[in-house]
């Protein structure tokens, strides 16, 4: 108990802004929140209060008009807050000037996945796209970030790629920039020699959004002692592994989650991990189908493929979660007939929607795993006839 009190003193408190405007309604921005709160956690802090305004377009000084600038100012003084969390990413000159008025530390949703990412990077190749990428975020913001640039004590934005005065001229980052991207450049080569080594073998890759559950799916499906948590991004190198099915064997691979307002510099430096997905032959697309908003993450994961050219794969949709789903939807005066009634039409809705390519399970519960391995070995089977139809054992 004592530890968990030292654990809450010790976590910066921070306040979180949201901006309703032409592209965003206020539900949308409530639910944007939640998620940042969710990072926030994940990077070591407290969301202790929302601010939300509604303006026709962001203050090109300070994001948010100067009376809810003010009444923030006032709010981070009273209750001692140390840091301040923009949804929305914010030009160099806005974050010298809203750190000027609020004389905290104050970071957007970019700043801040990038230092969950910085905290998580444990092999060399994840640590150079990290750093590559946290270059390539201040580059464009170097005129306005000195306040920012310069942050004493640590804590949540400070992993950066050693920001000190003469690291932050233009010149000096650019060339920095241009070394990481040689020293990615050889990893990725390393990486794909690694790749066309494993030989003829069907590639399955795991995506989806962050947090829904794809290493523990890796778990399950691969026997595989793959690190899970309840936090954002706790996977960020690709894991694979090779899995045996009834003597039909392929390969699987854990990938890093997506999430919504991801950082492009991000998905750029990433672009040799994101490789795993647009090398595989078939997609196994994890749904947290007890999260609220799930269509809506669905929705950034199919966008996020067709970015890096691998939405038109072969996939399969696997709807995660269903005991927590069922916790959530069914109320307790209901029959077991509703509830099977109600769970067919759910599946019925999206065996459609997938073109009979969605399977229900609860990987912790390891509910319907058998229907989930019969799934990805039927399909493992056929992608064999199609792109190894000489390799006949195996099908």
């Amino acid at each position: 108990m004592l530890d968990k009190q030292n654990k809450i003193q010790n976590e910066e408190k921070a306040v979180l802004i949201g901006l309703v405007h032409k592209e965003q309604t206020e539900t949308m921005v409530n639910e944007y929140l939640l998620e940042l709160a969710f990072l926030a956690e994940t990077a070591g802090a407290i969301a202790v209060k929302n601010f939300i305004q509604k303006l026709p377009h962001p203050d090109s000084k300070t994001f948010v008009g100067k009376g809810k600038l003010q009444e923030i100012k006032e709010y981070v003084q009273a209750k001692g807050i140390t840091l301040v969390i923009f949804d929305d990413e914010l030009t160099g000159s806005q974050i010298g000037n809203i750190t000027d008025e609020l004389n905290v530390k104050t970071i957007d949703r970019s700043d801040l996945i990038l230092d969950i990412f910085a905290s998580r990077a444990k092999t060399a190749q994840a640590k150079v796209q990290v750093e590559l990428a946290q270059y390539q975020y201040i580059l464009p913001r170097l005129k306005g970030m000195w306040k920012h640039l310069e942050r004493q004590g640590g804590g949540i934005g400070s992993r950066g790629p050693g920001e000190t005065e003469i690291e932050t001229d233009r010149r000096i980052v650019k060339d920095k920039i241009s070394l990481l991207r040689k020293r990615l450049e050889e990893i990725d080569k390393q990486a794909m020699t690694q790749r066309k080594e494993r030989g003829e073998y069907i590639r399955i890759a795991l995506v989806g959004y962050t947090n829904v559950g794809k290493s523990t799916l890796m778990n399950v499906i691969s026997k595989a002692d793959v690190f899970s948590e309840n936090k954002l991004f706790a996977t960020l190198d690709t894991t694979t592994r090779k899995v045996v099915y009834e003597q039909t064997p392929f390969l699987l691979s854990d990938t890093v989650g997506f999430i919504r307002k991801l950082p492009h510099h991000l998905v750029e430096s990433f672009k040799s991990t994101l490789d795993e997905v647009r090398e595989a032959d078939c997609l196994l697309h994890v749904v947290d189908i007890s999260h609220p908003g799930y269509e809506d993450q669905m929705g950034v994961v199919n966008k996020t493929l067709q970015e890096i050219g691998a939405f038109d794969k072969p996939m399969i949709t696997i709807f995660n979660k269903m005991d927590l789903y069922e916790q959530t939807v069914f109320d307790p005066w209901l029959d077991d007939e509703v509830k099977k009634d109600m769970l067919t039409q759910l599946e019925a809705r999206w065996q459609l929607l997938t073109h009979n390519s969605a399977i229900f399970v609860s990987a912790t519960e390891r509910r319907n795993l058998d229907g989930l391995r019969n799934t990805i070995l039927n399909r493992v089977k056929q992608l064999y006839q199609e792109r190894y139809p000489y390799l006949t054992k195996f099908y």
